[in-house]
């Protein structure tokens, strides 16, 4: 038990939730309170203006304005079997649990402070040969044991984390920043020269013997030392597309602007004259390459992939056609619009995608689909063709994003804002940054069994609470994955990158909407 409110509240902890009660009287000054991440209270402390509870499942922080701060998992404790909790020296919080002590620092931090601290630990642990990439950890938890892994989408990871290095260099102009931009580009760069294919890049590429992940899809380089992984699918391309576009707008240096160009142009080439496929060493299309009339149209308006990939392949070649000058990407656009119907896919209802009967790609709601959707969405509308596209697409685009709001995705917002709207929720923006943890490791999480979440019907977007948590109490995933995802994680044997929180702040500053 504890007093609050200037010791006139004694609040009292039970099983099943605590009650206020008058420390004079003892009356009730409310019902029980089970409106709580768990209900069985070990124990209740007063901290700074705050009111936290002690439970099996971990600890929670009562703030003044009713809001509840949930600390639970590896991520901020020991072992969630909480006994104890006491004030703890310069602004901390002690929580004694069944394996050991935990202490929670809290200090005030900007937001470019907390850039700096993902730039810090991106670049001491997460560069391997320029790519942006995910450390493995034989021990849960202990960065000693880690080991930089190769993986599927390499080049887009990379593509979003330069790009955020891209805005941060266009913002402040930074010679760290501008190294950095050098050092990715290149590594993108060399996924489309490691391989004998004119305009295919890679999907990775490692020393050989090196390679960890799919070892079927590696394929030997002219340099016996080196090999480079095959199968490259749509995610790869939209961030080349991403992150060149960008490069060739804000680096300073003409030359390296060309080199960007020229990538843009080699595969939309590649493309073009391979019927709208990407075609693989084998000589066939690879399984997510594939931008064709026949594939794309195949598909009722419902399946997501037929609304995609009409995006994404008008936003390469507009973006081909700004930056080359080369009419024939123009005319090709022209011909998947007039003769294909690919505008008329674009402006598919977001809200008509669903499930359809016997096609696996309508199971459920493709999250990957959304960061694919928005990244695109950059390059669709920057480079229309003219205003009347801008608008159509400034439409579509708005209409994704509606109902994307209540995941409050700050990179969605951002991109979303780059349309020029009034409203594009930069407080819920700001908060999402604002509760990124410091902490990117993989630590297993759970919230299903809470008592303080409004859960919802099952839906195809499985959407499973009406508000969603802040990213400091939810798995750590990245935009590829469900904001709504209660319980999930690796059990701390992974450690993400920065770019998730850096991408989307330097856009902000980008942008001018975060000061």
């Amino acid at each position: 038990m504890e007093l609050t409110d200037r010791g006139a509240i004694l609040a009292v902890g039970t099983s099943d939730g605590y009650l206020a009660l008058d420390s004079g009287s003892f009356e009730r000054r409310s019902g029980k309170s089970q409106k709580l991440p768990w209900t069985d209270i070990r124990c209740i402390r007063r901290i700074g203006k705050a009111l936290w509870f002690g439970t099996p499942r971990g600890a929670f922080a009562l703030q003044p304005d009713g809001r509840v701060d949930y600390y639970a998992s590896q991520r901020w404790l020991v072992s969630d079997d909480v006994i104890d909790i006491s004030e703890g020296p310069d602004n901390s919080v002690l929580i004694l649990s069944a394996d050991g002590l935990s202490i929670i620092h809290f200090r005030k931090m900007t937001l470019e402070q907390k850039a700096r601290h993902f730039d810090r630990l991106t670049r001491s642990r997460h560069i391997r040969h320029g790519f942006n990439s995910g450390l493995a950890m034989s021990t849960p938890g202990d960065l000693s044991t880690g080991t930089l892994v190769d993986n599927d989408n390499d080049g887009l990871w990379t593509a979003m984390y330069l790009a955020g290095e891209l805005f941060r260099y266009a913002v402040t102009e930074s010679p760290d920043a501008l190294q950095n931009c050098y050092e990715s580009f290149e590594a993108m760069e060399r996924l489309s020269y490691v391989n004998h294919m004119k305009g295919h890049p890679s999907r990775s590429f490692e020393r050989t013997g090196y390679q960890l992940s799919d070892k079927s899809r590696w394929q030997p380089a002219a340099d016996p030392n080196w090999t480079w992984k095959a199968t490259t699918s749509s995610d790869e391309i939209v961030g080349h597309f991403f992150a060149y576009s960008v490069f060739a707008e804000e680096m300073p240096d003409e030359k390296w602007r060309g080199r960007a160009v020229k990538l843009m142009g080699d595969i939309m080439a590649h493309i073009v004259r391979n019927d709208w496929y990407l075609i693989d060493y084998d000589g066939k299309p690879t399984l997510w390459g594939k931008w064709n009339p026949e594939y794309i149209n195949g598909f009722p308006e419902q399946v997501g992939d037929r609304r995609l990939n009409s995006i994404e392949i008008i936003a390469f070649l507009q973006t081909a056609y700004h930056f080359t000058g080369k009419e024939i990407y123009k005319q090709k656009a022209y011909e998947l619009f007039d003769k294909h119907g690919y505008l008329d896919n674009i402006m598919i209802p977001i809200t008509k995608i669903g499930r359809v009967p016997g096609i696996d790609l309508t199971t459920e709601w493709n999250h990957s689909d959304d960061e694919l959707a928005f990244l695109s969405y950059w390059n669709l509308y920057r480079y229309a063709f003219d205003e009347e596209l801008r608008e159509k697409y400034r439409r579509a685009i708005k209409e994704h994003w509606e109902i994307e709001r209540p995941e409050k995705n700050p990179l969605w917002n951002l991109i979303y804002a780059m349309t020029g709207p009034a409203e594009f929720d930069l407080e819920q923006t700001i908060w999402s940054l604002n509760e990124f943890p410091l902490d990117m490791i993989g630590w297993s999480v759970t919230n299903s069994h809470r008592k303080d979440i409004e859960f919802v019907e099952a839906n195809f977007r499985n959407q499973t609470i009406k508000e969603v948590l802040p990213p400091d109490e939810r798995p750590m995933s990245k935009y590829n994955g469900n904001a709504f995802r209660l319980d999930g994680g690796n059990g701390g044997r992974r450690e993400y990158s920065g770019d998730i929180y850096l991408l989307p702040y330097w856009l902000g500053r980008y942008l001018e909407v975060i000061k």
